[in-house]
């Protein structure tokens, strides 16, 4: 994986088993994601635009590890960890470090925003989860986030 590069997914694959019968027996498999290669350089944004059903969220949540890959490797340049990992590969227990550095972003974000919650409230809910700010220090880097987007704080 090259220097510049921030994540490289290499033959990621999700399939999901047809159940039938009174046991229910996995009889096919529907394939969500079947062999897909990306990567991304550090300081891009990807969009994974397609038809509704064609699997986008499927196939970040399994970067993600929302959900269990199938099979394929998902290699991520670590912040925190200053190494290269293969996240399809760490148990539960290492990803959680690593959940602070990755971010799903929603097909519909209406749907997705609490709409009792501030725009400064929701930016800084993840500083508090992750433990990264708390009271004078969360509220200082909320303003810098949305000054650099250009809205008012």
């Amino acid at each position: 994986m090259g220097e510049d590069i921030l994540l490289q997914v290499s033959e990621l694959k999700k399939y999901f088993p047809v159940r039938r019968g009174v046991f229910r027996r996995v009889v096919g498999w529907v394939k969500a994601v079947d062999d897909v290669d990306m990567f991304i350089p550090e300081g891009e944004t990807l969009g994974l635009v397609g038809e509704s059903g064609c699997g986008k969220t499927t196939t970040g949540r399994t970067i993600l590890r929302l959900v269990e890959p199938t099979a394929g490797k998902i290699l991520f340049r670590s912040k925190g960890l200053g190494d290269v990992v293969d996240i399809a590969k760490l148990d539960k227990k290492s990803l959680k470090p690593l959940r602070r550095e990755m971010q799903i972003i929603f097909q519909d974000p209406y749907s997705s925003l609490n709409p009792r919650m501030t725009v400064g409230d929701i930016v800084g809910e993840p500083l508090v989860v992750h433990r990264v700010a708390r009271g004078r220090e969360k509220e200082e880097r909320v303003t810098e986030l949305l000054q650099a987007v250009g809205l008012k704080p």
